[in-house]
């Protein structure tokens, strides 16, 4: 993990975002997700949300090379603009590198993640993960309250696992 470093994600950042998001979404998810799924949901959730990228919560992953291998970050407002609780936090968007994945990228970003809301005076994190990455989370002790469907535009649902972490 030495050769891995988090940073903050600035304006500058989201083209390369963007390509990560583009380029390991589909390799990551195409094991637990039908094409028929993949098809509609891969155009809405593959880019990078400027907004939340220059949030000041959202952090990237660089390698040696100064090359982004992950991202992600939190916010207090919930996905889809809801509102906001005290003391609770939500993951936001993250993805690892499909070329760099049990390499420690995602370890290295989510304690940077957990320990920045820690300091910010976050208790409870929520997160709607992937089916992939559920395993990934529970190891890093979040917990599911089960499966649901999120709706990305009218008509196009897809399916998610509501997990949670008490700081």
């Amino acid at each position: 993990m030495s050769g891995f470093h988090v940073r903050t994600a600035t304006k500058r950042d989201i083209s390369a975002i963007d390509l990560l998001l583009a380029r390991s979404y589909p390799a990551l998810l195409k094991a637990d997700y039908p094409p028929s799924v993949l098809v509609t949901a891969l155009p809405l959730i593959s880019y990078a949300n400027p907004g939340l990228v220059t949030c000041g919560s959202y952090y990237v992953v660089t390698d040696e090379a100064g090359q982004i291998v992950g991202a992600g970050g939190w916010t207090r407002s919930a996905p889809g603009g809801g509102g906001i609780q005290s003391g609770v936090g939500h993951i936001r968007h993250v993805v690892t590198d499909h070329r760099a994945t049990r390499q420690g990228v995602g370890r290295k970003l989510m304690t940077h993640v957990i320990d920045r809301a820690l300091d910010a005076g976050v208790v409870r994190l929520e997160c709607l993960s992937t089916r992939t990455a559920e395993p990934f989370y529970r190891a890093m002790g979040f917990n599911s309250r089960g499966a649901v469907d999120l709706t990305l535009r009218p008509g196009i649902q897809f399916p998610a696992i509501d997990m949670w972490r008490v700081q």
